[in-house]
């Protein structure tokens, strides 16, 4: 069996017994894959042994969580909290240097917790992330605990918020308890349901009381475990929640080449294709969330109707473009043909913008305009 045959062998192994649910076994395969690369192939023998430093082990706190069971509503029974034990990304996060910066810094600071120690100083113990609903929030929530190798915990606002108000606040602190006494990272998910102003009018006294209850569990978050919170809607929030938080990480809509960027690699397209780029650019003013969705509609076009997969991002483009205003489509198409990723006829047809005006406006790309 030459080496090709070997490797197609190898990935088939290991894709049967990932879709039989033995992750311990897929585990030992990855190990035995790894020390017979070591040689041949040192650069994926180093990624295969860096994968299995954050798989968790028979000893993993997520192991004991699971065992030890969930808090419930008194009411309803039901979990108060959902745990990931091992968070799977939907994609990997695309985020500005300066939100990477402050979650990577959390990790770091995780990482070298002895260093912090003998400085006299805790890591970051509470995060609140602020920003629109889409732009990965979440998902940072759960980079976080694949990089840290910790369950997370999150937060169902649903069965918290009880239609009996009065033990809202006995499950919050349930909730905190429970993240308390194991080692996990806890998310508090749409905090502004809960975390509302103080001196709002039309919330009732025990809603307020709730916030007291929350700013309480705040202050004394352990040092050992880590506090996440996340709000679409920072406006809301009781001045004095902001205050309990030692980072606010904000999470600005995304600029066009973090889009195109998260659209590469959710497209795999060839790397000269410029539908990415174009896809940016009409997506400008979205979310993560919108572009992912978007994304998602092409290749289910194409894949129902058989055709390439640049067919159904057009498909998907013509629908977005038509509930565009014409100053928009007009703007749209002199971008894409300023910046070579379509030709004025291409452009024209696309957002329905005529060839004339497009002439009119653009500038070829290598020129400046006036």
């Amino acid at each position: 069996m030459d080496d090709k045959d070997e490797l197609l062998e190898e990935v088939f192994h290991l894709a049967r017994v990932a879709l039989a649910g033995r992750p311990q076994d897929v585990a030992r395969l990855v190990r035995k894959y790894a020390r017979r690369h070591r040689t041949s192939s040192p650069e994926l023998a180093e990624r295969l042994t860096a994968l299995l430093r954050k798989t968790p082990t028979r000893g993993n706190p997520a192991r004991r969580i699971e065992a030890s069971g969930l808090p419930l509503d008194g009411d309803s029974r039901l979990p108060l909290i959902r745990v990931l034990e091992t968070p799977i990304l939907e994609a990997e996060p695309v985020y500005d240097e300066r939100t990477w910066g402050a979650l990577r810094q959390v990790v770091r600071e995780r990482d070298r917790a002895e260093r912090l120690a003998e400085a006299g100083v805790d890591p970051t113990r509470t995060v609140l992330f602020t920003g629109p609903p889409g732009v990965g929030k979440t998902l940072a929530a759960k980079w976080m605990a694949r990089e840290l190798r910790r369950p997370l915990a999150i937060l169902d606002l649903s069965a918290v918020m009880s239609s009996f108000l009065g033990r809202t606040g006995s499950n919050l602190r349930a909730v905190l308890d429970f993240a308390r006494d194991h080692d996990c990272i806890l998310l508090l998910d749409e905090l502004d349901a809960v975390a509302k102003r103080r001196d709002d009018t039309t919330e009732i006294g025990e809603l307020k009381r709730l916030v007291t209850v929350l700013l309480q569990e705040i202050d004394e978050w352990p040092p050992s475990g880590l506090l996440l919170a996340a709000t679409n809607h920072a406006d809301l929030l009781d001045p004095a929640v902001w205050r309990r938080f030692e980072l606010i990480v904000d999470f600005p809509l995304p600029e066009a080449g973090n889009l195109e960027t998260l659209l590469r690699e959710r497209l795999d397209l060839a790397d000269h294709s410029p539908w990415p780029a174009v896809l940016s650019r009409a997506l400008l003013g979205a979310s993560f969330s919108d572009a992912f969705q978007a994304a998602s509609h092409a290749r289910r076009i194409a894949a129902l109707e058989g055709l390439e997969v640049e067919a159904g991002l057009e498909r998907v483009l013509g629908n977005m473009v038509a509930s565009l205003s014409r100053a928009r489509r007009k703007e749209l198409a002199v971008s894409l043909t300023e910046q070579g990723l379509l030709s004025q006829r291409q452009a024209s047809e696309v957002t329905g913008v005529s060839r004339d005006t497009i002439r009119k406006h653009a500038h070829p790309v290598g020129e400046g305009g006036d």
